[in-house]
Protein backbone atom coordinates (compact mmCIF):
# COMPACT_ATOMS: atom_id res chain seq x y z
CA UNK A 1 0.00 0.00 0.00
CA UNK A 2 1.31 3.45 -0.86
CA UNK A 3 0.93 5.56 2.23
CA UNK A 4 2.23 8.92 0.98
CA UNK A 5 -0.58 10.98 -0.51
CA UNK A 6 -0.28 14.14 -2.57
CA UNK A 7 -1.90 17.03 -0.75
CA UNK A 8 -2.80 19.04 -3.84
CA UNK A 9 -3.16 18.79 -7.57
CA UNK A 10 0.24 18.24 -9.11
CA UNK A 11 1.98 18.19 -5.72
CA UNK A 12 3.67 15.14 -4.26
CA UNK A 13 6.31 16.80 -2.09
CA UNK A 14 9.17 15.89 -4.39
CA UNK A 15 8.88 12.15 -3.88
CA UNK A 16 7.36 11.05 -7.19
CA UNK A 17 10.65 11.48 -9.03
CA UNK A 18 12.65 9.32 -6.61
CA UNK A 19 13.20 5.60 -6.66
CA UNK A 20 10.66 3.82 -4.51
CA UNK A 21 13.40 2.29 -2.39
CA UNK A 22 14.77 5.77 -1.55
CA UNK A 23 11.79 6.87 0.51
CA UNK A 24 10.38 5.07 3.57
CA UNK A 25 6.80 4.10 2.83
CA UNK A 26 7.37 3.81 -0.92
CA UNK A 27 9.73 0.86 -0.95
CA UNK A 28 8.66 -2.51 -2.27
CA UNK A 29 6.68 -4.58 0.21
CA UNK A 30 7.27 -6.40 2.45
CA UNK A 31 9.65 -3.99 4.13
CA UNK A 32 8.18 -3.48 7.60
CA UNK A 33 5.97 -0.53 6.71
CA UNK A 34 2.82 0.09 8.70
CA UNK A 35 -0.58 0.38 7.08
CA UNK A 36 -1.44 4.03 7.57
CA UNK A 37 -4.70 5.52 6.31
CA UNK A 38 -4.50 7.94 3.40
CA UNK A 39 -3.01 11.15 4.73
CA UNK A 40 -4.83 14.36 3.84
CA UNK A 41 -4.54 17.92 5.04
CA UNK A 42 -7.22 19.10 7.49
CA UNK A 43 -9.69 21.81 6.42
CA UNK A 44 -8.79 25.43 7.02
CA UNK A 45 -10.95 28.08 8.67
CA UNK A 46 -12.93 30.17 6.22
CA UNK A 47 -10.72 32.70 4.49
CA UNK A 48 -7.47 31.29 5.93
CA UNK A 49 -4.44 30.89 3.67
CA UNK A 50 -2.66 27.51 3.43
CA UNK A 51 0.71 27.22 5.16
CA UNK A 52 3.55 28.19 2.83
CA UNK A 53 6.98 27.09 4.00
CA UNK A 54 8.62 29.49 1.54
CA UNK A 55 7.01 32.46 3.31
CA UNK A 56 8.77 33.20 6.63
CA UNK A 57 5.62 34.93 7.91
CA UNK A 58 3.31 32.01 7.14
CA UNK A 59 1.85 29.91 9.96
CA UNK A 60 -0.43 26.89 10.10
CA UNK A 61 -4.06 28.01 10.17
CA UNK A 62 -5.36 24.47 10.69
CA UNK A 63 -6.26 23.18 14.15
CA UNK A 64 -3.04 21.76 15.61
CA UNK A 65 -4.87 18.63 16.76
CA UNK A 66 -5.85 17.91 13.17
CA UNK A 67 -2.19 18.01 12.12
CA UNK A 68 -1.33 14.95 14.22
CA UNK A 69 -0.59 11.82 12.22
CA UNK A 70 -3.37 9.22 12.56
CA UNK A 71 -2.52 5.79 13.97
CA UNK A 72 -1.86 2.88 11.59
CA UNK A 73 -4.22 -0.05 11.18
CA UNK A 74 -4.33 -2.44 14.13
CA UNK A 75 -2.81 -0.02 16.64
CA UNK A 76 -4.17 0.56 20.14
CA UNK A 77 -4.58 4.24 21.04
CA UNK A 78 -2.75 5.70 24.03
CA UNK A 79 -5.66 7.48 25.71
CA UNK A 80 -3.38 9.16 28.24
CA UNK A 81 -2.04 11.41 25.49
CA UNK A 82 -5.44 12.75 24.46
CA UNK A 83 -5.49 15.32 27.25
CA UNK A 84 -8.60 17.46 27.70
CA UNK A 85 -10.35 18.21 24.41
CA UNK A 86 -7.21 17.02 22.66
CA UNK A 87 -4.86 19.50 24.39
CA UNK A 88 -2.06 17.93 26.41
CA UNK A 89 -0.90 19.59 29.65
CA UNK A 90 2.68 20.81 29.44
CA UNK A 91 3.64 18.68 32.43
CA UNK A 92 2.62 15.53 30.59
CA UNK A 93 4.94 16.43 27.74
CA UNK A 94 7.80 17.24 30.10
CA UNK A 95 7.56 13.74 31.57
CA UNK A 96 9.27 12.34 28.46
CA UNK A 97 12.59 13.81 29.62
CA UNK A 98 14.82 11.76 31.89
CA UNK A 99 16.21 14.30 34.36
CA UNK A 100 14.34 16.62 36.70
CA UNK A 101 16.67 19.52 35.87
CA UNK A 102 16.09 18.95 32.15
CA UNK A 103 12.34 19.00 32.65
CA UNK A 104 12.71 22.31 34.48
CA UNK A 105 14.90 23.77 31.72
CA UNK A 106 12.56 22.67 28.93
CA UNK A 107 9.59 24.07 30.85
CA UNK A 108 11.38 27.41 31.10
CA UNK A 109 12.30 27.28 27.41
CA UNK A 110 8.65 26.78 26.46
CA UNK A 111 7.47 29.47 28.86
CA UNK A 112 10.03 32.03 27.72
CA UNK A 113 9.04 31.51 24.08
CA UNK A 114 5.31 31.58 24.60
CA UNK A 115 4.11 28.03 23.92
CA UNK A 116 0.57 28.47 22.58
CA UNK A 117 -0.76 24.95 22.11
CA UNK A 118 0.42 21.39 22.73
CA UNK A 119 -1.27 18.38 21.15
CA UNK A 120 -0.25 14.74 21.20
CA UNK A 121 -1.18 11.31 19.93
CA UNK A 122 0.16 7.89 20.74
CA UNK A 123 -0.44 4.23 20.01
CA UNK A 124 1.02 0.75 20.36
CA UNK A 125 1.16 -1.64 17.43
CA UNK A 126 0.69 -5.43 17.77
CA UNK A 127 4.46 -6.02 17.74
CA UNK A 128 4.80 -3.93 20.91
CA UNK A 129 6.20 -0.76 19.32
CA UNK A 130 5.01 2.33 21.19
CA UNK A 131 4.74 5.63 19.30
CA UNK A 132 4.29 9.09 20.79
CA UNK A 133 3.95 12.29 18.77
CA UNK A 134 3.93 15.77 20.31
CA UNK A 135 3.18 18.99 18.40
CA UNK A 136 4.10 22.32 19.99
CA UNK A 137 2.89 25.58 18.44
CA UNK A 138 4.49 29.00 18.93
CA UNK A 139 3.63 32.47 17.61
CA UNK A 140 6.01 32.65 14.66
CA UNK A 141 8.42 30.55 12.63
CA UNK A 142 11.32 32.50 14.15
CA UNK A 143 10.26 31.53 17.66
CA UNK A 144 9.70 27.92 16.58
CA UNK A 145 13.19 27.81 15.12
CA UNK A 146 14.69 29.15 18.35
CA UNK A 147 12.96 26.48 20.43
CA UNK A 148 13.92 23.78 17.92
CA UNK A 149 17.54 24.90 18.14
CA UNK A 150 17.36 24.73 21.93
CA UNK A 151 16.23 21.11 21.84
CA UNK A 152 18.53 19.73 19.16
CA UNK A 153 22.13 19.48 18.06
CA UNK A 154 24.08 17.35 15.60
CA UNK A 155 25.98 15.56 18.33
CA UNK A 156 22.78 14.59 20.14
CA UNK A 157 19.56 15.91 21.57
CA UNK A 158 20.08 18.64 24.16
CA UNK A 159 17.91 16.86 26.73
CA UNK A 160 17.87 13.09 27.17
CA UNK A 161 14.56 11.26 26.98
CA UNK A 162 13.61 8.76 29.66
CA UNK A 163 15.11 5.40 28.71
CA UNK A 164 17.47 6.92 26.13
CA UNK A 165 20.16 8.77 28.02
CA UNK A 166 22.83 8.21 25.32
CA UNK A 167 21.99 8.88 21.67
CA UNK A 168 23.69 9.75 18.39
CA UNK A 169 22.55 11.46 15.21
CA UNK A 170 20.90 8.86 12.99
CA UNK A 171 23.06 8.90 9.86
CA UNK A 172 20.97 6.10 8.36
CA UNK A 173 17.80 8.16 8.17
CA UNK A 174 17.44 8.95 4.43
CA UNK A 175 17.42 12.69 3.80
CA UNK A 176 15.55 12.04 0.53
CA UNK A 177 12.48 11.34 2.67
CA UNK A 178 12.39 14.81 4.22
CA UNK A 179 9.48 16.94 2.95
CA UNK A 180 10.26 20.41 1.67
CA UNK A 181 10.36 23.10 4.31
CA UNK A 182 10.71 20.66 7.22
CA UNK A 183 13.87 20.62 9.35
CA UNK A 184 14.68 17.29 11.03
CA UNK A 185 17.08 15.84 13.57
CA UNK A 186 16.69 12.10 14.15
CA UNK A 187 18.54 10.25 16.90
CA UNK A 188 19.17 6.61 17.69
CA UNK A 189 19.93 5.19 21.12
CA UNK A 190 23.49 4.03 21.62
CA UNK A 191 24.37 0.52 22.77
CA UNK A 192 24.31 -0.92 25.33
CA UNK A 193 20.61 -0.14 25.57
CA UNK A 194 18.13 -0.78 28.33
CA UNK A 195 15.09 -3.01 28.15
CA UNK A 196 13.68 -0.91 25.31
CA UNK A 197 15.26 0.57 22.21
CA UNK A 198 14.26 4.24 21.78
CA UNK A 199 14.32 6.23 18.53
CA UNK A 200 13.43 9.91 18.42
CA UNK A 201 13.16 12.77 15.93
CA UNK A 202 12.54 16.48 16.25
CA UNK A 203 10.88 18.31 13.35
CA UNK A 204 10.26 21.98 12.70
CA UNK A 205 7.86 23.41 10.14
CA UNK A 206 7.20 27.10 10.56
CA UNK A 207 5.91 27.85 14.05
CA UNK A 208 5.35 24.15 14.91
CA UNK A 209 7.94 21.94 16.59
CA UNK A 210 7.29 18.19 16.72
CA UNK A 211 8.81 15.34 18.69
CA UNK A 212 8.30 11.76 17.49
CA UNK A 213 9.35 8.94 19.82
CA UNK A 214 9.22 5.21 19.10
CA UNK A 215 10.29 2.52 21.54
CA UNK A 216 10.15 -1.26 21.62
CA UNK A 217 11.49 -4.05 23.79
CA UNK A 218 14.59 -5.42 22.11
CA UNK A 219 14.87 -3.49 18.86
CA UNK A 220 12.71 -0.69 17.43
CA UNK A 221 12.72 -1.21 13.68
CA UNK A 222 14.02 1.63 11.51
CA UNK A 223 11.48 1.47 8.67
CA UNK A 224 8.28 2.24 10.63
CA UNK A 225 10.13 4.98 12.50
CA UNK A 226 11.32 6.62 9.28
CA UNK A 227 7.86 6.17 7.77
CA UNK A 228 6.13 7.76 10.77
CA UNK A 229 8.51 10.72 10.94
CA UNK A 230 8.22 11.34 7.20
CA UNK A 231 4.44 11.23 7.17
CA UNK A 232 4.19 13.54 10.17
CA UNK A 233 6.54 15.90 8.40
CA UNK A 234 4.36 15.83 5.29
CA UNK A 235 1.32 16.81 7.31
CA UNK A 236 3.21 19.84 8.60
CA UNK A 237 4.89 20.85 5.34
Amino acid sequence: MTVFAAFGAGTAYGITSMERTDVPGLATEPDGRWDYPRITRPPLPAGAAPYDHEDPASVHAADLRALLLPAPAGATEDKALKGEDGWLPTGDFLSVFAEKKDRAEVKQLLTDHGLRHLAARGWTTPDGTRTRIFLLRFATAEVGDTVYGGLTGYGGATYALAGAERVEFDERFPSAADPGGVTRYAYDELKPRGAEHVRQAYLRAGEVVALVVQSRKGTADAVPFQQTVTLQGQLLS
